[in-house]
């Protein structure tokens, strides 16, 4: 009986993977995992890391596994899972390929800022293995406002075994194949508008500070990727919005587009064989195969000084349920979140809970005046800016929730508003029911 083809996994939901010894590593952002997949689309293996945030792409550089986290950083590991280095993006959020050994650095398309940049700056930019920029490849679309430079220019990006780059940028309909020189080889097009207009922002209320920028733009290209067939796949917005989904096979060669297929809401994970058959399944349906680890990972330990001179250890809070928050008294999500901590800390028995609220002011003053305004309820702890290290976040604030035995439950990142603290509420109240 012939076994069935063995199929290379291209995209994960929206992100693209990487084939790496018989296996497809991806990204899974929502449970801050790599996974990977066999040639029937089995997970094999997972990948937990404090190094892993966010992930939204993966890349396989020589025999490892080259990683983008949502905010620009890169992470390397190797394929047992252990963390061998990373760096920070050359852009304000920075999106990576491999081509023949090197490293090619996109604007991000999922994560985008609004600022400007340069005329002079390239497209795209090749790194070598450490992440340092040593080269420069196209040149940068300029907008029609200054701020609108990242989002011109963010797409995705891919690249092939003879040094070749693909870029596709996010708000245009386009694919473009860069020779090892870096000179266009070709641009295709899909037809798919047929007057196309140009990203614009609006400057709600016209302030400076916590002003509100309201973009209004195409999404066009998602994610790119080679498949074993040695044709390039192209994952774009069947509408405007990208609500639904359409897939582009093109020749390497000429750039023509061989085929299309439409997604379904379902079909959004993406493989193909050697043949270039192409095989559609759903990411929730792959993701549910994975099985559920019952090993958390633990933190690093702490000792740290509270705002009064004492001294907390973060193993005196071992038999309690636990939210350990970094923070800056600049960092304004930190405020705002402050005062939604303060309601959890008030609801739950003080032997069930606890709250370490660990300030990165680099300077002790600043933390003091901050508590001084806010009179928080819990303890707040200084790190003097230094916890960075030990814990890998990637921005403020930045919560793990701890279970009685000092595990992991989960993480997060950023301020999700009050919607996420009732949440939060939810998965306290279970950890301390059953712990």
């Amino acid at each position: 009986m012939r076994s069935p083809p063995r199929l290379t996994l291209l995209f994960l939901g929206r992100t693209p993977a990487a084939s790496l010894f018989d296996y497809s590593w991806a990204a899974d952002p929502d449970s801050s995992r790599i996974v990977a997949f066999d040639g029937a689309l089995r997970p094999s293996r997972v990948v937990r890391s404090e190094r892993l945030a966010t992930p939204v792409a993966v890349a396989a550089l020589g025999s490892e596994i080259l990683v983008t986290e949502r905010t620009g950083e890169a992470v390397v590991f190797d394929t047992s899972g252990r963390a061998l280095r990373e760096w920070d993006g050359p852009d304000l959020t920075s999106l990576y390929a491999t081509a023949a050994g090197r490293i090619i650095s996109a604007r991000s398309p999922y994560d985008i800022h609004f600022a400007a940049e340069p005329d002079t700056a390239p497209l795209l930019r090749s790194l070598d293995t450490l992440g340092r920029v040593d080269g420069r490849i196209g040149t940068v679309s300029m907008p029609t406002m200054p701020l609108l430079m990242q989002l011109t220019n963010a797409g995705a990006v891919a690249g092939g075994p003879g040094g070749e780059v693909y870029f596709a940028p996010l708000t245009r309909d386009a694919v473009i194949k860069f020779d090892p020189t870096g000179a266009v080889r070709w641009t295709a097009s899909r037809k798919l508008f047929a007057i196309e207009t140009s990203p614009t922002i609006r400057i709600v209320n016209g302030r400076t500070r916590g002003r509100t920028i309201d973009a209004r733009y195409a999404m066009v290209n998602v994610a790119l990727n080679l498949g074993p067939d040695g044709r390039l796949y192209a994952l774009g917005g069947n509408d405007s919005s990208a609500t639904r989904l359409r897939l582009d096979v093109i020749d390497t060669g000429s750039g023509a587009v061989v085929a299309t297929y439409p997604l379904g809401p379902d079909e959004d994970a993406i493989a193909v064989d050697r043949k270039g058959t192409v095989v559609l399944r759903s990411t929730v349906a792959l993701l549910a195969r994975v099985r559920r680890s019952e090993e958390r990972l633990v933190p690093p330990p702490f000792r740290l000084p509270t705002v009064t001179g004492d001294t907390v250890s973060l193993a005196s809070y071992r038999g309690r349920v636990t939210l350990v928050d970094f923070w800056a008294s600049w960092c304004e999500p930190c405020r705002e979140e402050f005062p939604h901590m303060a309601e959890l800390y008030r609801e739950f028995p003080a032997e069930s809970f606890g709250i370490a609220a660990i300030s990165e002011d680099v300077n002790r003053s600043d933390m003091q005046r901050f508590v001084a305004d806010y009179r928080p309820p819990f303890p707040v702890l200084w790190g003097a800016g230094k916890m960075k290290e030990a814990y890998h976040y990637r921005g403020l604030p930045y919560s793990i929730l701890l279970d009685t035995r000092g595990r992991i439950i989960e993480r997060i990142f950023g301020f999700g508003g009050p919607s996420e603290f009732e949440r939060l509420r939810e998965t306290i109240a279970n950890a301390i029911r059953n712990p």
